[in-house]
């Protein structure tokens, strides 16, 4: 028996948590799986699954295997992937972290005009604000609107990224005209708590020097598009991402303030981890992210 197929069972009971949901999963019967991981267990001369009638869970050293073979199997794959990326047929799964940010707003249609064109890539969108373990939770490309960070993954940067003050031209109109970011820590502000600085502001002198102001207000809401329309109610002050703002800016709701102390070191980047071979999907997947964001600035 192949080992190859032992270990793709024991993967495919671990990611389906039990040897029943992995048999409807991939077509093979419960005792077949039973069997293959049995085997493996044997070859190893460890105990990979502890198995009851009513409970599943990997032993440690099950831990430590499904890690490693994980990854074994995605370089193989991935291997596979790079000898027929010269065909333009792409196949397979590509699961993706984006913000609900991005996936909600008018840049979102790069994930659909994708799909669109790659019609046997089945494109898996987990909305997420969080920083998620591409490695951990399994996944292939992750989204990421920040300030870039070092790490060991691999970024591509798509797009420029700015974030924008604002205020209702009413709340301008009551509170003074706002000619500095030390203002705002005497006014109703918008946080925004998806961001890291929460309510410590970040602002960039003319110099470069970076300070921040600590803003207070009523609202404070893990979603920029919220903050949006709170801001475009009054209540406050509110610091958006330019993508965000553009999108209403027309309708005169929202007035930009502060524009020459906003930090201008964001981005918006695919992150992917590091592998030596990189599927050709995930490859043609960034690479259309990169083209739209250039056709669609």
């Amino acid at each position: 028996m192949d080992t190859l197929t032992r270990i793709r069972a024991f993967i495919d009971v671990v990611e389906a948590e039990g040897f029943s949901a992995a048999a409807r999963k991939v077509g093979r019967s419960k005792a077949l799986l039973s069997k293959y991981v049995r085997e493996l267990e044997d070859d190893l001369g460890a105990l990979l699954l502890n198995r009851t009638t009513r409970q599943f869970s990997l032993t440690e050293a099950g831990h430590t295997y499904y890690r490693t073979a994980s990854d074994i199997l995605k370089e193989i794959d991935n291997l596979a992937d790079l000898v027929r990326e010269g065909s333009k047929d792409l196949k397979g799964r590509i699961r993706v972290s984006a913000p609900r940010t991005f996936a909600d707003a008018d840049i979102g249609r790069s994930l659909i005009d994708f799909a669109a064109a790659h019609p046997d890539v089945t494109l898996e969108i987990i909305s997420d604000d969080r920083f998620v373990d591409l490695v951990e939770e399994g996944y292939d490309v992750a989204i990421r609107i920040t300030r870039l960070e070092d790490s060991g993954l691999i970024a591509r940067k798509l797009s420029a990224f700015s974030l924008i003050a604002c205020a209702s031209p009413e709340f301008l109109e009551q509170h003074g005209p706002i000619t500095h970011p030390s203002q705002l820590a005497g006014m109703p502000c918008i946080v925004d708590t998806n961001g890291r600085t929460l309510n410590n502001w970040p602002f960039e002198n003319k110099d470069g020097s970076v300070f921040s102001v600590s803003v207070h207000g009523r609202l404070e809401v893990n979603s920029p598009l919220t903050a949006m329309r709170a801001a475009e109610a009054g209540l406050g002050v509110a610091v958006l991402p330019d993508f965000i703002f553009k999108e209403r800016q027309d309708q005169g709701k929202l007035v930009p303030i502060l524009a020459d102390y906003l930090l201008t070191d964001r981005g918006i980047y695919a992150i992917y981890p590091h592998r030596r071979y990189l599927p050709a999907k995930v490859r043609a997947f960034v690479d259309f992210l990169s083209q739209w964001f250039k056709t669609n600035p």
